[in-house]
Parts: C-alpha cells; structure tokens; sequence
C-alpha cells in the first residue's frame, strides 16, 4: 500500500518538475528594447501607508528613471507616521512627484485597493505602473518595460523581483514562496497564449490605461487581499495580452524583516488565494504533507522500492527549487543555495503554518488589513472575476 502511495507522489511532483524543465527560462529577462519615437506617458502610483522610514529609497529610485514622460503618484493611506513628511520633502525637489492623503476609507474598499484606485483616477498616463513603496528600481527599468511593452502590443506587464532576505529562515521560507508561486502554482504558463493563466506581481504590475478601465478599474477588486494576482487574472479573463518576466536584475523587494513577519503578513491573503474555502485549504496542506515533506522522511524511514522514488522525488524537488531560487534571489547557487533546498520541508510547514493561521484567524475574527477588521461575508462576497464569462461569450 505504501508503494502505491509513493508511487502517486512520484508521479505527482515528477511530471510538473519535467513541465518546469521543458519551460526553463519561461520567465525570461526583461530585454532591451528601443522606445517609439513618441513615448507614452507612464503614470507610477505608489500606495503607502506608515512606511516613512523606509519609502525614501524607493521613491528617489523612481524619480532616478531615465523615461522621458514620467509622473509618480504616492498616495498616503492614512499614516500615522513620518509618512506625509517624507512625501513633501521628496515632492519639493521633483515636479514629477504628486502626492495624495487619503484619511478616510470608504466602505466596501480595503485601504490599499483604495489608494490605488485614487491613484490612478488622479493619473494622466497612457500606461499606469502600480508597485509598492519598498521596491527599489534601477536604472533604465521603466524605459525598458514600455518599450518591451510597446513592441510587443502588450496591455499588462508583470515582472518578478529580486526577493531581498536576510537569515537562512527567512531565505529558505522566502525561496519556498517563490518555488510555489512560480514551479506549482505555474506562474510561467501565463506566457504561453494557449494558456488561460493570469498573473499579476504586486512589485510591478504595467498595465496599459484603456484595458484597465475596461476591466472596471480597482472598483472590481475594492475587497481583494491579493489585488496583485488578481489584476492579472482579471485581464487574461477579459482577453487583454499578457506577459510575464523576470525583472531580478532591474528591480528588488525586501519582503519581511523575519520569518515571523512573513507568517503574519500573508495571514491577510493566504486564505483569499484558496477562494476562502476550507476544502481547498486542507487540499493544499494534504499536498503539502505528502509531497514536500513525506519524501525527506521516508527516504530514511523506508527501503526497496520506496526508497528509491522518494530519493528521485527529493532530488526533483530540490532541482525545481534552486531553479526557482536562481530566478528569483540570486544567480549564484552556492553552499547557501544548498543549504535553503534542505531545508525545503521546514519551509513547506512554514507554508502550511502560514495557511493554517489565516484560516483561522479569518473564520474567527475576520481579515483584519490597515487597522480595519473585515467580516469574512463581506470578502467572499467578490471573487474579482465577476463578468468574465460574459465577456468571452461576447
């Protein structure tokens, strides 16, 4: 019996690391491409909230781009702290930079959805960027997503960061993320115009201003936690083209100071990616369990046959995450590297931790995001796909 099993998690976690191998380098570097003649206004929106010690790299690298006709949006969801002083500092040195307070919140909006929203009501741009207030841009990176965008008549660019951890924990838990988001969730087939997935990165999502208002702008994802992901699968929905790259050398996020912080700051989006099921929520932790960290036990605990799956089960597993890891932290697979795809198990009980603790705390209290609790009615209330079906019959 326990064969058979294996045997299931052989075949289950072997055929998507081959898919991954036959799409190597399906999230391709972002490469150089020459702008038209006329470049089109880029309008930057940039939501904050309490983050004035840290905002200020972020937003000089912005200010730092070379693109031409360029305007950035910060806009300042009610923070409590240096925040507005930051902004007014930056903004007194910069045209280009206009900023927004926000000090009430509507109903039916979480605060960030909202910001952005206000952001780009108030935007002029052809082409509307929404990232965060803790990526860093370096230089050329705006010019070279328009002109890419531009020349392959693109309505949304997505592009993945280089993921900034510090503290073999938090890398290894960090480098999990990035292995799930790319190599199972299959983040990559959003490249593929066959595909009907839709991908969406909160660190740099470019979408071209009309497909935007098409969609129905952020007032369709006014009570979405993952209003990143969710942009991109609205637009692959209604038919807009999308790409998706790998930007790692262009733009850089540090994601969470600790492991610790990781955990409690997906609380708020890990059950809203399960569509708030508790079904899907034990599917996805069985998963894990039996196929991340199952192998690394029973290759010690059993023999014969069984040894011998789960020894290549392993070895896929950790080929797949250095792949993802070269990607998305660092090209140099060195000792550290290694040591972060041992560790692949820890991280994945991490990951079920992280799920476990937003299911609960969402069924109990509610979702609670920029000091407002929301009632768990209320946000499964809008999946962020509403019209989709009848778009395509159209």
């Amino acid at each position: 019996m326990l064969t058979v099993f294996d045997a299931l998690v052989f075949i289950v976690v072997v055929v998507p690391f081959l898919s991954l191998i036959r799409h190597r380098g399906a999230l391709p570097k972002l490469p150089a491409s020459h702008l038209p003649a006329v470049p089109p206004r880029l309008s930057v929106v940039v939501p904050a909230r309490d983050e004035g010690s840290t905002m200020a790299r972020a937003v000089r690298s912005l200010l730092a781009q070379d693109y031409p006709d360029l305007e950035v949006i910060v806009v300042d969801d009610r923070s409590s702290d240096a925040t507005g002083d930051v902004l007014r500092e930056l903004a007194a040195t910069d045209p280009r930079l206009a900023t927004l307070r926000v000090d009430e919140l509507p109903a039916g909006w979480l605060g960030k959805n909202h910001a952005l929203w206000r952001g780009a009501d108030r935007a002029t741009g052809e082409w509307l960027l929404f990232t965060d207030a803790d990526v860093v841009f370096g230089p050329g990176a705006l010019r070279r997503a328009i002109a890419y965008a531009v020349a392959g008549g693109l309505d949304h660019l997505t592009l993945a960061p280089r993921l900034v951890a510090h503290g073999l924990a938090l890398r290894s838990f960090v480098a999990f993320f990035a292995y799930a988001f790319i190599a199972l969730w299959g983040a990559y087939q959003a490249n593929d115009p066959k595909s009907k997935r839709g991908v969406g990165i909160g660190a740099f999502n470019l979408v071209r201003r009309s497909a935007y208002e098409r969609i129905g702008t952020m007032r369709a994802l006014s009570l979405r936690p993952d209003d990143d992901i969710r942009l991109g699968r609205r637009l692959r929905g209604f038919g807009f083209r999308q790409s998706v790259l790998n930007g790692n050398e262009l733009l850089s996020v540090e994601w969470y100071p600790s492991l610790g912080a990781a955990i409690r700051g997906l609380e708020k989006s890990m059950y809203s990616g399960l569509e708030y099921r508790v079904v899907d929520a034990v599917g996805v932790l069985l998963y894990l369990g039996g196929t991340m960290v199952w192998p690394f036990a029973g290759i010690v605990l059993l023999g014969g046959i069984d040894r011998v799956l789960l020894a290549i089960v392993v070895v896929c597993l950790m080929a797949a995450l250095l792949e993802t890891y070269r990607q998305s932290m660092s090209s140099r697979l060195g000792p550290t590297a290694l040591v972060v795809a041992l560790l692949l198990p820890f991280s994945a009980l991490c990951f079920g931790w992280a799920i476990v603790r937003s299911v609960y705390i969402a069924e109990t209290r509610g979702v609670r995001w920029r000091g407002t609790t929301y009632p768990l009615s209320l946000l499964r209330a809008q999946s962020g796909l509403e019209g989709i079906a009848a778009n395509r019959s159209r």
